[in-house]
């Protein structure tokens, strides 16, 4: 009780001293400020991205082995001259995966025939991604209607003339109606609309169904030639769950392998990407975007800590009298030590909260201006809260030691 009465005093004589002393805390906080505000700023911005990029990720399936022919990453060297060369994934590969995978939940293939202008009556939407599927593409990929359905086997099988568009689609052609059961033409053909994919919004990898015409691929294939490059074709396989990604791409690798008639030896001619190849890159350009902002910041706080300790020598030197009287009248030196010390956290604690203040006005302004939600995890908040007190400590010990140490007949004499 006498250690929490002492404190108490500690506080007050500090607070009393910051509050004579307006302009002087305002300008010792800058330092502070600045440096949390960086570092909780460049923290909050990469956990945004990583959040955002992350969920863009996550519809590519995070059990899902893409067969194509050009690799997403490189580990160092990429010998793009061979991977010209490979033969793209063909409608042969696919059904011999189909046939012979005993790994698979789900194998799709797929391809992206091209941007296309849609109309509907007076209405037109430009830059409309037509793409093509077979039956098993709402099993490989991850998404949600809005209205209507999936296409039944039959309609993939005989390629009837159905179509599924996002929602961007939809809302510009039939504004304040439904889409579900209108004709639109695609690619000179009229096709009927039995779904609308759900409203996804803009994401950091540019995936997004909102603009989207998803045909079947057998409906595809009476018009363009599927297998041709230009229309980037991929076998999609979505592993059973339970079983290790890292098991689905060996048995996939065995048996494109087998399929393509590779010998011992020879290099593959075809590519098996993943989401979390995306992801681990990711990471790694998170993590120095992270030490980038650490060392800014820190910079930042040094400077204001070494602003606070200065200004932490000068009120003791302004209240050498004060303190040689408090201790002739009997107070102990962890009580001076203290007073100063407080004195210094504090400072360094406005510092800090008015940082997190500005970092947290921040994400109004974002939202507001670029309609990007900035998450605040209450890990970083922690961090510099943490931090601001830490560079107290460290900015006022000595100063606070050195009061401490005076002699209070020289303190009393002092100017």
């Amino acid at each position: 009780m006498i250690f929490l009465k002492l404190f108490r005093e500690s506080f007050l004589f500090a607070f009393d001293a910051l509050r004579q002393n307006r302009l002087r805390t305002l300008l010792s906080l800058l330092g502070v400020t600045i440096g949390i505000f960086t570092i909780i700023a460049v923290f909050s911005a990469v956990d945004t991205l990583r959040d955002n990029l992350q969920k863009s990720v996550n519809k590519l399936g995070s059990n899902s082995v893409y067969v194509e022919k050009w690799p997403w990453v490189s580990d160092g060297e990429y010998p793009w001259w061979k991977f010209m060369q490979r033969p793209v994934s063909k409608l042969k590969d696919f059904n011999e995966l189909q046939r012979r995978s005993q790994t698979a939940a789900a194998i799709s293939y797929e391809i992206g025939i091209d941007n296309r202008t849609i109309k509907y009556g007076s209405n037109t939407v430009d830059g409309a991604q037509v793409d093509a599927a077979t039956q098993d593409h709402n099993k490989t990929w991850n998404f949600d209607f809005q209205d209507g359905r999936y296409f039944t086997e039959m309609e993939s099988q005989t390629g009837a003339p159905v179509t599924i568009i996002g929602n961007d689609i939809a809302e510009n052609l039939f504004p304040g109606g439904t889409a579900v059961g209108k004709k639109i033409k695609v690619m000179g053909r009229y096709v009927t609309i039995i779904g609308v994919f759900a409203k996804e919004g803009k994401d950091m990898l540019g995936i997004s169904a909102d603009k989207e015409v998803l045909l079947t691929l057998n409906f595809a294939h009476n018009l363009i030639d599927v297998q041709n490059e230009r229309y980037r074709p991929s076998i999609v396989v979505r592993g059973k769950d339970g079983i290790p990604i890292e098991e689905v791409k060996g048995e996939i690798k065995g048996l494109m392998r087998a399929i393509r008639s590779l010998r011992p030896g020879q290099d593959d001619n075809f590519a098996l990407n993943e989401s979390t190849m995306l992801s681990d890159q990711l990471d790694i350009v998170f993590k120095i975007i992270n030490v980038a902002g650490l060392i800014i910041g820190l910079f930042s706080i040094l400077v204001g800590g070494f602003g606070i300790a200065n200004i932490m020598f000068v009120s003791v030197k302004e209240r050498t009298n004060i303190i040689g009287i408090q201790k002739s009248l009997g107070a102990k030196n962890y009580f001076i030590l203290l007073q100063f010390l407080i004195e210094s956290i504090i400072l360094c604690l406005m510092g800090g909260l008015i940082g997190l203040l500005l970092v947290y006005g921040g994400t109004f302004v974002v939202k507001w201006v670029a309609d990007v939600a900035v998450v605040l995890y209450l890990k970083n908040i922690i961090i510099g809260i943490g931090t601001s007190v830490g560079i107290g400590i460290i900015s006022g010990i000595i100063p606070a030691w050195f009061a401490s140490k005076l002699d209070p007949v020289e303190a009393i004499r002092s100017n």
